[in-house]
């Protein structure tokens, strides 16, 4: 399995991929570190996310160019990853941020409750996008609630898979917690049959969701789904825009677009309709593309030379079925692998860049008259991730939010995960949450007890 740079197209590195006697191995050892782990109290439990958060920022600088190289993301943007993991170690050292206490309930009985208790090994398929800030925000509170980890990364950033199962060893000393194994995702079956796996959690597209989700049907085991999205930023006659202009064009082009929960439609209303385009052209026109190790870039190649192809090919359709392009809409000159940042109108809903996610920098700007019909454009899509909301009448903004189909809703800012925050989408953007207690109780027994 190579490990190729997308800007450079050399091969950084090959990695053998585990047998089938390796994988039960691994699974063994997770299996007898489970057994110790969740034995240990929790204070000393999330002393190893402490640990982490040092480990991180000591090596920030060679772990963000090791993310850049491998798939592509400007430098800055793979900094602001690691310290971003490094947050989240930081807020997870505190045991009470699990909230695991027992819960008291009243009843006739002399107490009764429910406790939280881990489950046992969850197996981790996580994409290249964000390859390690997707895996530390499942496994640190994850861990750190007494389960272990078995994680497959995608192929094309097994060096970063290798290099964040070192930090978890690392930092546990002597405790088995987490493992690596270099896996194709055709043999996922292998590991989630196995009797010792307990839960499945992916981070993917809409199709790798609904794989996962029938082999965790197959074999009964918990599965939580993060996949697509195409989320609207709906923009208000009221907005500030100036807030609103960097916080939309940094939500679309972050990480060459390659975000699952950017702003992929701009819900624009018609009296500031031409305004907006003009700025957002304007913003759009001056990003620097270029190599994603200069430190002035702020698009790099896409992690993969399909994945131009397949924007191509979405844009090139719509184009066919009347949208217009702004800026953009094609591949860069200077480099085969780039798409260049492209704005797009005159979108129909039956456009491929409207109905279907777009993983790469394009945007596509849609008037709306009415707050109804804001909505009913908003809501028009099979995904349900997250959604950005801008204006200054807060109290139109709430009555707007619980209307919108969406696992999160942000007013006045762009959609971000947060530690102190749970994530998760609805429809085909999948099931269950993680981080906080909602995602932490994900892949815990919530054990009923009753004493009389």
């Amino acid at each position: 399995m190579k490990s190729i740079n997308p800007f450079t197209a050399k091969l950084i590195a090959e990695y053998e991929e585990f047998s089938p006697k390796q994988i039960e191995k691994t699974i063994e050892l997770l299996h007898d570190g489970f057994l110790k782990w969740r034995e240990k109290k929790l204070i000393d439990r999330c002393l190893v996310n402490s640990r982490l958060a040092v480990l991180l920022t000591e090596n920030k600088e060679e772990l963000a160019t090791l993310i850049t190289s491998e798939m592509g993301k400007p430098i800055t943007e793979s900094l602001a990853e690691i310290e971003k993991c490094a947050w989240l170690c930081r807020h997870y050292s505190d045991a009470a941020s699990l909230n695991l206490d027992p819960v008291n309930i009243k009843t006739e009985a002399l107490n009764s409750s429910v406790r939280f208790e881990p489950l046992g090994i969850i197996f981790a398929i996580m994409p290249w996008n964000f390859p390690f800030w997707q895996v530390f925000r499942f496994a640190v509170p994850c861990i750190s609630a007494g389960n272990t980890v078995i994680l497959k990364h995608a192929s094309n950033v097994s060096g970063c898979a290798m290099a964040i199962g070192n930090l978890f060893n690392e930092a546990a000393s002597d405790s088995v917690i987490f493992k690596t194994v270099i896996l194709p995702a055709s043999r996922s079956e292998e590991v989630v049959s196995h009797s010792y796996i307990k839960g499945v959690t992916i981070t993917g597209s809409e199709q790798a969701g609904k794989v996962v989700a029938s082999l965790a049907g197959k074999y009964l085991k918990k599965v939580v789904l993060e996949l697509g999205g195409s989320d609207p930023l709906i923009v208000f006659a009221d907005a500030d825009l100036q807030k609103c202009y960097p916080q939309a064009l940094k939500s679309r082009m972050l990480n060459a677009g390659q975000v699952c929960i950017a702003a992929k439609r701009f819900i624009v209303h018609e009296s500031i309709y031409t305004q907006f385009i003009e700025e957002m052209t304007m913003l759009v026109s001056n990003l620097k593309l270029g190599d994603p190790l200069d430190h002035e870039t702020a698009i790099g190649p896409l992690a993969r030379p399909e994945f131009v192809e397949e924007i191509e090919i979405k844009v090139n359709k719509s184009v066919e079925m009347g949208a217009k392009i702004l800026v953009g809409g094609k591949r860069s000159p200077i480099h085969s692998g780039m798409y260049l940042p492209t704005l797009m109108t005159d979108i129909k809903e039956n456009m491929p860049v409207f109905c279907e996610e777009t993983f790469g920098p394009v945007a596509v700007i849609i008037p709306f008259t009415t707050d109804e019909e804001a909505i009913q454009i908003a809501n028009n899509t099979r995904f349900g991730l997250g959604a950005s909301i801008w204006t200054t009448d807060i109290t139109k903004a709430k009555k707007v939010s619980q209307l919108i189909d969406a696992g999160c809703v942000f007013v006045n800012s762009m959609v971000k995960s947060d530690p102190r925050l749970p994530f998760g989408g609805i429809k085909n953007s999948g099931f269950g949450r993680e981080l906080t207690t909602f995602g932490v109780h994900e892949f815990m027994n919530l054990k009923t007890e009753w004493i009389d």
